[in-house]
């Protein structure tokens, strides 16, 4: 139960719902996401740094110190360090055009691109070819990031300057908003957010006559038209342009059903309609989706790759072997568990998986030979 201090935080949100819902009927799924993640006054991502901290950047990260949940460049700076290279190397294979856009999509503190500049030092051409831009929405992390880079900041991609174009998007799919369906006796209808006793309840919507895939009563299928619209930008800007994209989320690589919506607070899941604003809100990436959006938008689709595959492919053991050597042991107690965690498939190394995109003319990338 929430203490009377969360309550009375959480209250604008939830009370604001509540009453566009009594007076305009319920929203969807999609809808609700977007206003509890970007809210401008009491959205998640507009009030706080999400992120757990971790300890020693000598490879490893000392545990989770508050945030709501840790990413990989926090994991580890080999994360960075390593899809630094892969960006290097792409740059290379491109003809080193100068300048080139680099772009990174909801870069959380700027670690993991703080890692990767400082890895792309062995290509010191390649750095001062960069045209570095962030696209955040969060005020709160710009801030950070502000603190660890020298960038032009955007809201949105088509406020990057065209050009050829190098892009990372490391856990930023899995936080745009997702439509939901759900099969019902009369078919599938529209899942959406209602109110019932004073509080915010799923119920279902209008049918979706265009929905043609099989269903038992009560499954859910999931889309997300807001990730699809950004996939097909990144690939028609990347077939008009040259380039390559890197994708890196939790998901699934083929289509399926299932109720992949969830809520993570303190580390821990939440109930998603709880806490509006309070807790972050996400969904598995359907890259079977994504690779299709590409596709259609003109880009070559590799992978996707589990993440473990990927970075074993880019050499994350040696990096973590040349580490260790000058280590105390504490230090490669910590490197050891990093890589474990990036790499293992009881961690983050079968679950999260890695779509690359180029344009049509380049060769296969790094990690999808």
């Amino acid at each position: 139960m929430a203490s009377p201090r969360q309550r009375e935080k959480t209250a604008p949100l939830k009370d604001r719902l509540i009453r566009l819902i009594a007076a305009e009927g319920p929203i969807g799924v999609d809808e609700y996401m977007r206003a509890a993640l970007t809210d401008p006054e009491f959205g998640y991502y507009m009030t706080r740094d999400p992120l757990g901290l971790g300890g020693k950047r000598s490879g490893g990260r000392d545990g989770e110190r508050g945030g709501d949940f840790i990413t990989a460049p926090e994991v580890s700076q080999m994360f960075g360090e390593l899809i630094g290279l892969w960006l290097a190397n792409e740059w290379r294979r491109m003809g080193k055009p100068d300048p080139v856009r680099l772009v990174e999509l909801g870069p959380g503190r700027g670690t993991l691109m703080a890692d990767a500049l400082r890895a792309m030092a062995v290509v010191p051409e390649f750095l001062s070819a960069i045209d570095l831009h962030l696209v955040e929405a969060s005020p709160i992390l710009m801030a950070e990031q502000r603190k660890r880079l020298s960038a032009s900041w955007c809201e949105t991609l088509d406020q990057v300057p065209e050009g050829p174009l190098l892009l990372v998007a490391n856990e930023f799919f899995d936080a745009m908003p997702v439509k939901q369906f759900v099969m019902t006796g009369e078919g599938w209808r529209q899942r959406m957010v209602g109110v019932e006793d004073g509080e915010l309840r799923f119920t279902s919507g209008e049918k979706a006559a265009d929905l043609n895939i099989t269903a038992r009563p009560g499954e859910i299928f999931e889309t997300s038209p807001t990730g699809t619209a950004i996939i097909r930008e990144i690939a028609g800007r990347l077939a008009k342009s040259g380039g390559a994209a890197l994708i890196i989320d939790y998901g699934h690589s083929a289509p399926g059903l299932g109720d992949t919506l969830q809520a993570v607070r303190g580390h821990q899941y939440a109930e998603v309609l709880e806490q509006p604003g309070e807790a972050d809100l996400s969904a598995h990436v359907d890259f079977a989706a994504l690779a299709q959006a590409a596709s259609g938008a003109g880009a070559a689709v590799h992978g996707p790759e589990t993440q473990g595959a990927f970075l074993a492919s880019l050499g994350i053991e040696e990096r973590a072997r040349k580490l260790s050597k000058n280590a105390d042991p504490d230090q490669r107690r910590d490197i050891e568990t990093a890589l474990e965690r990036l790499t293992s498939a009881d961690a983050m190394g079968a679950l999260f998986k890695v779509t690359a995109l180029t344009d049509r003319a380049a060769p296969a990338p790094a990690g999808f030979e």
